[in-house]
């Protein structure tokens, strides 16, 4: 067993834990092959993660007929999807940033979309013979220093301007106790909609119905290039699709992308798993499935597992510059591991002589506004969908109904929402944007360190964190 003093190392190409635990538990299942020939499809598909596999399916129930191929570069699950905390939840907790992006039209339809999500999302993962750990719960942000007590009005109020005041509630330091108790808990907000699950067998699962309902899945199949054209012509290692409609739904690579990169810098964040101590969740009053965060900016996300363990996470990873995607800090940057397991410690002290049985880091495509995009390249029929900003269990059904309604050329609700049709903000050139990015990232991380510790940052930190507000941006505001 690891020691609390000395956790594992985050190591580059490691898996999370999840994507361990999820191979282990179907081992002996062959993978999925490779694409070894050139074949010809209605719809091609680039990405098996919840994104590419949502569009799959979504688009076998709507036109059944179509034939869809999917490629995945490694196995179904193993980057972003398999990487995350695994907790489910839509948009009813981003309302006002929402409102103040797209309106507050705008800002319901998403919510309500993503309600219809976490339905569909249920209804999946709980189907017989499927055991991918689903469990509801509420969601509820804590406030874990005075600091924080002040954005808890924010979310009451907001619903209640909003005719919504039912979906959120106010808690008092002794109703969050009543969940889960801690010293530094203060009061909080209660979200009824919520769940969590394990992402990397929800992704296989998913993967496994897609090829049930005639999918044709290829892992181990890296996409080298995608050639425009009637048909699209996609290239792997040892093989090629021409399709008609070419899905994008890649992540953090699509950052790299003409059409994508003035609007998504890619993050990272950092999670561990601890080992079980079902006792220790027990001696805090934890006991049922609520999902959990703070209500910093750089939030700490935290939920338990049906065995016993917390997951912790901290979404205060370097940025890449450029959208680089292979920088090594991504995934193996110490400090952000540090940081995830001091949030453990300090959130949740009952746990500080536990082990810590991995962690892992991940990049996260934050776009210029925090919310996901779904558009198709003009003149051409290639979709793509990314922009997820760490927040993708449940919004990565929505973009599986949307990239469908666009490859269907469908006029629906889905098709309809802000996230297909809204005008995407610009974030700021090179190197303005990684360089700006880190300031503001250090500035806005020692203000919630110093607020946590009970006194007040420096002039250049509290300078730093103010930058984005300074000059009208739409993300990295506090």
């Amino acid at each position: 067993m690891a020691h609390a003093s000395s956790p594992p190392s985050v190591q580059p190409g490691d898996p999370s834990w999840w994507f361990a635990e999820a191979m282990q538990s179907e081992a002996g299942r062959p993978d999925a092959p490779k694409l070894t020939e050139t074949m010809t499809v209605d719809v091609a598909i680039i990405g098996g993660g919840f994104t590419g596999l949502w569009t799959a399916l979504a688009l076998k129930e709507r036109a059944p007929h179509l034939s869809i191929a999917l490629i995945e570069a490694g196995r179904c699950g193993s980057g972003a999807s398999g990487k995350n905390g695994g907790k489910v939840s839509g948009y009813w907790g981003s309302l006002a940033g929402m409102e103040a992006n797209i309106g507050a039209n705008g800002a319901l339809a998403v919510a309500r979309a993503g309600a219809r999500a976490q339905d569909a999302i249920r209804a999946f993962a709980t189907a017989p013979g499927r055991d991918v750990w689903w469990r509801d719960g509420p969601t509820i942000r804590v406030s874990a220093s005075p600091a924080q007590d002040a954005k808890i009005k924010g979310y009451v109020e907001t619903a209640k301007r909003l005719g919504v005041a039912d979906i959120v509630h106010e808690l008092t330091p002794e109703q969050v106790a009543s969940y889960c108790r801690s010293p530094v808990f203060r009061g909080g907000v209660y979200l009824a909609e919520g769940a969590t699950v394990h992402p990397a067998r929800l992704a296989r699962e998913l993967m496994r119905a897609a090829m049930a309902a005639g999918v044709s899945v290829f892992e181990h199949s890296p996409m080298l290039s995608l050639d425009a054209g009637s048909p699209n012509r996609v290239r792997t290692p040892s093989g090629e699709m021409l399709a008609r409609e070419v899905v994008m739904a890649t992540n953090v690579e699509l950052a790299q992308h003409q059409e994508v990169k003035a609007h998504v810098s890619v993050f990272s964040s950092f999670a561990l798993m601890t080992d079980p101590a079902p006792e220790k969740l027990a001696e805090m009053g934890w006991t049922n499935d609520e999902g959990l965060a703070d209500l910093r900016m750089f939030v700490h996300y935290f939920r338990r597992t049906v065995d016993g363990r917390i997951l912790m996470g901290s979404g205060s990873g370097p940025i890449s510059y450029g959208g680089d995607t292979r920088n090594p800090a991504l995934t193996t940057d110490k400090a952000s591991a540090a940081r995830a397991e001091k949030g453990l410690r300090r959130l949740l002290p009952a746990f500080a002589d536990v082990g810590i049985a991995k962690i892992w880091g991940g990049g996260i495509d934050v776009s210029s506004d925090r919310l996901p995009f779904f558009k198709t390249v003009p003149g051409a029929r290639i979709h793509y969908g990314c922009g997820y900003s760490g927040h993708g269990v449940n919004p990565t059904y929505i973009g599986g109904q949307c990239l469908a309604s666009l490859v269907l050329g469908a006029k629906d609700e889905w098709a309809t929402l802000p996230l297909c049709t809204r005008d995407l903000p610009r974030l700021p050139a090179e190197p303005f944007r990684s360089v700006g990015g880190r300031l503001v990232r250090w500035g806005i991380i020692g203000c919630e360190e110093a607020e946590e510790q009970g006194r007040r940052a420096g002039a250049a930190m509290r300078g730093a964190a103010a930058i984005p507000k300074l000059f009208g941006l739409r993300i990295g505001t506090r």
